[in-house]
């Protein structure tokens, strides 16, 4: 009987050790899959843009009387307008990229005011206009701030000048409150000069194809005060104050350099189980 009972355990354990053996399955060695790298971007672009500009004309004065002493306007006020540029620029690295730009400010109307005495009457108003557009020249660098998607928000400044053109300004001085009894209409020459500007920019790209970004933003710029208009009539010259120019852009940039091949990413298969 103790021969048969030990014959029965070491029967059962023997079973049970080819059992464990058989659903021994040993651990699956993963592997490392490398993470993709992202070409470097860099390469030559041009671009192109339009907008609205809302102007902040901040002042105008005048020299007025045989005291020449100067005089600021009643009232200055421009009209906004649209602008438009062209530029060229480099992309150094996937976050940081330069350009120069040149853009055009369209016509916008100046029109200004003066109270006082005039030829026909103690007191008078005056109704001063005038034309003004612009040039702009303008180098500028950009941080991207990173590419989530087809968008990639970015920050800039630029320095550069601006070439303002005034046209002549008319002056026509009535009796306040008669807009019937009036001095002779006679114009000021205008003045053109480059002055300072800088500019603040933020908007996104767009990605359209891997060459083609729509660039839609927002630009700042702060054009310094000049001349306005030269003497005539006991009266100027004159200038302004320098203007605020805030902007609504879009635009398309055309890449050069970019790779248009699709990459290739690497994605690991789990190999099969093994059994014994």
């Amino acid at each position: 009987m103790k021969t048969i009972l030990i014959g029965v355990v070491a029967a059962l354990l023997g079973s049970t050790a080819t059992f464990a053996a058989d659903l021994y399955e040993p651990p699956i060695e993963q592997p490392i899959s490398e993470p993709v790298q992202i070409a470097e971007a860099n390469g030559w672009y041009l671009r192109g843009d339009v907008g609205y500009a809302f102007t902040n004309l901040r002042g105008a004065h005048f020299y007025q009387g045989p005291g020449r002493y100067v005089r600021d306007f009643d009232d200055a006020e421009l009209d906004d307008s649209w602008v438009g540029g062209v530029g060229v620029g480099y992309q150094i690295n996937n976050y940081l990229r330069t350009d120069v730009t040149l853009d055009y400010l369209g016509k916008t109307d100046f029109e200004g005011s003066t109270t006082g005495s005039c030829g026909v009457a103690f007191s008078c108003t005056s109704r001063d206009v005038a034309t003004l557009t612009a040039w702009s020249l303008m180098a500028n660098a950009y941080v991207d701030i990173g590419t989530y998607g087809s968008f990639t928000p970015y920050v800039g400044a630029g320095i550069g000048g601006t070439q303002v053109r005034w046209d002549k300004l008319r002056n026509t001085s009535c009796e306040t409150g008669n807009s019937e009894n009036c001095d002779p209409e006679f114009d000021h020459d205008g003045k053109k000069k480059w002055r300072f500007t800088y500019a603040l920019m933020a908007g996104t790209a767009i990605d359209l194809t891997c060459n083609l970004k729509a660039d839609v933003g927002y630009r700042f710029r702060h054009v310094l005060g000049g001349d306005m208009f030269g003497y005539r009539e006991n009266s100027g010259p004159g200038s302004d104050e320098g203007m605020y120019l805030h902007e609504a852009r879009a635009g398309l940039r055309y890449s050069f350099g970019n790779d248009c091949a699709p990459q290739e990413v690497y994605v690991p298969q789990a190999e099969p189980a093994i059994y014994k």
